[in-house]
């Protein structure tokens, strides 16, 4: 097997990320040789000599500590935007009403694979075929040993009592702070995501459905084949991308229903050829 180069991408999603890649290797080789240079210097220019006094030491200097904070938020807000850019590209918009074709789960030493159209499941191995898009639904594995290192990090600076000590270093502690809550917020709105369909969302339940009627349990699980309710809620259950249709039947009539269903509008699509 020939191997695959790594800076010749093939799609337009490998050449964003290989993009991505060399930009950000370019600003990381700069902020080495930048800090190498400077520790070189320092090193040549205050090295001990015969005779010479202790060096003086710098404390409280707020200019210095504000400077050696904004700098390195500013390169991280660039290389946020070129991060989003890049992965708008890489990880375009789901298109409404689309079915993942593959499921994988992660689990602690191997990889679950379920191959939903025809109900094959495999390990560790993805075959899938060339010159077709295909959408995975990924379960990711919680493991509690990275959140007990982050805990540690954030716990260890408390202990230091020099010049390490978070009371020291303000303008470092609020920035830390405040990267922590952008990634929560952002972390939130997008598990809440009301711009993006549910495509999590189940069958709905008998106590919503409440009825027997064949047509009527036909037409609710049609509701879900169809990815109707990934955009829309029903009785709390479903998405919110669309308008709640817990009480459809109450504003529009049944002709208007059917015009909807059929013509679409309002980025929902139309399912007038719909089979």
């Amino acid at each position: 097997m020939a191997p695959i180069p790594t800076f010749a991408p093939a799609s337009h999603q490998a050449h964003a990320l290989t993009t991505l890649f060399i930009g950000v290797l370019i600003v990381l080789c700069a902020i080495f040789l930048l800090v190498t240079g400077l520790v070189s210097f320092m090193i040549v220019r205050y090295r001990d000599r015969p005779g010479a006094p202790e060096a003086r030491q710098i404390f409280g200097w707020t200019t210095l500590e504000v400077v050696w904070t904004l700098i390195p938020l500013g390169i991280l807000a660039v290389l946020s935007v070129f991060m989003m850019l890049a992965d708008h590209v890489a990880d375009p918009p789901i298109p409404e009403g689309r079915k993942p074709d593959l499921r994988v789960i992660a689990h602690q030493w191997w990889w679950e694979i379920n191959y939903l159209a025809s109900g094959v499941v495999a390990a560790n191995e993805i075959h899938i075929p060339i010159g077709k898009p295909i959408l995975i639904e990924l379960h990711p594995f919680i493991f509690l040993a990275p959140a007990f290192g982050f805990l540690v990090l954030i716990v260890v600076p408390f202990f230091n009592r020099g010049e390490r000590h978070p009371a020291r270093r303000p303008w470092a502690v609020a920035a830390v702070i405040t990267i922590v809550m952008m990634i929560l917020s952002l972390w939130i709105e997008a598990k809440r995501a009301p711009w993006s369909p549910d495509f999590s969302a189940k069958l709905l339940p008998a106590s919503v459905i409440a009825s027997t009627q064949p047509e009527v349990t036909r037409g609710a699980a049609l509701f879900h084949a169809k990815g109707c309710e990934f955009c829309h809620e029903v009785e709390g259950f479903g998405g919110h991308r669309g308008p709640n249709l817990s009480d459809v039947g109450d504003r529009l009539t049944h002709a208007d229903i059917v015009i909807r269903i059929l013509n679409g509008g309002n980025n929902m699509p139309a399912f007038a050829r719909a089979r």
